[in-house]
């Protein structure tokens, strides 16, 4: 089976300097692709070396609405700068977040830097990757207004409404599942991703976050500090080491909810979970669901300037 992360931040110093083995050992279980997001000007520089280095890694610049208080007054130059220099890229992580987090900042502060984003994906005709917390009709406004995308739009870690699915499928959404889809109640989640049709699904792991709800001994571990992200994101310093990566460790009977929020980092060779839980909910093969979501995020990230232009 070949496999597509369609959005992750393997740029995280959490795990940064991981990320080499990271990826060696996820593209040795069937991944061949990661879409890097990045989330503030900070961590675009990094981005840009992981794409550099590694041709399994897509590159995305966008500044996280999480971020939007601590941009400088010439984010947006910047990040322009970025694509002019990186015709690899796409826009990512961008949106709209009155989460709890999100509430902190300025909504509308957090919809102008967004449609200041998603307006310049639509010029560079490039997908976006899309951030959403309780804020989805605040977003599917925004999208009518400014849309359709012909380039396409990830909504990220999708735990809106089935309701919803097909407004913004017209706008020219794609739907991508984390293990944050296994915090939704199943019947729930069974309903909105019947609702998703099967060219617009991608799978992804949002590492090193999401990691997903399953036995222990079926996942990949990442052993690290998550104090790390924010006191990096807080102070220009240099990336702090990270602790040693394990894989497969065996913890017979227990599951991810049982580890201390220390050691909930998500590895990317996890996105075999998603799909093993995404296939079931959708009564579909592991095999049949891997291709069509890899071809999915292929044709999406397939524009001009892409690594993926030779791939079928």
């Amino acid at each position: 089976m070949k496999l597509f992360d369609a959005h992750c931040h393997l740029q995280d110093p959490r795990i940064f300097h991981k990320a080499p083995q990271l990826i060696a050992n996820t593209v040795n279980s069937g991944v061949l692709h990661f879409a890097v997001n990045g989330v503030t000007e900070k961590d675009w520089p990094l981005v840009k070396e992981m794409s550099d280095h590694h041709s399994s890694v897509i590159p995305c610049f966008g500044l996280h609405p999480r971020f939007v208080q601590g941009r400088t007054p010439n984010w947006f130059n910047i990040l322009k700068d970025f694509f002019e220099t990186t015709p690899a890229a796409a826009v990512g992580e961008i949106g709209l977040d009155k989460g709890s987090k999100g509430r902190e900042i300025d909504f509308k502060d957090q919809v102008e830097v967004f449609r200041q984003q998603l307006e310049l994906a639509k010029e560079l005709k490039r997908p976006a990757s899309i951030h959403c917390v309780r804020a989805f009709g605040d977003l599917l406004e925004i999208m009518q207004s400014m849309g359709p995308f012909p380039a396409g739009v990830i909504l990220h870690s999708y735990l809106g409404s089935a309701e919803m699915v097909p407004e913004f499928s017209k706008l020219g959404a794609y739907f991508s599942f984390s293990g944050f889809l296994m915090s939704m109640k199943e019947q729930k989640a069974k309903k909105m991703l019947k609702m998703v049709s099967s060219e617009r699904i991608l799978l992804e792991t949002d590492a090193p976050d999401a990691l997903p709800k399953a036995e222990l001994d079926s996942l990949f571990l990442v052993d690290g500090d998550p104090s790390l992200s924010q006191e990096f994101y807080a102070k220009e310093e240099n990336l702090p080491d990270v602790g040693s990566a394990s894989d497969n460790q065996s913890h017979a009977s227990k599951d991810s909810s049982t580890l201390p929020k220390e050691e909930t980092l998500n590895h990317p060779a996890n996105i075999h979970n998603v799909l093993a839980y995404v296939a079931s909910l959708l009564d579909v093969t592991k095999e049949e669901l891997a291709e069509l979501s890899y071809r999915n995020a292929v044709r999406l990230y397939s524009y001009e300037g892409s690594k993926l232009l030779t791939e079928k």
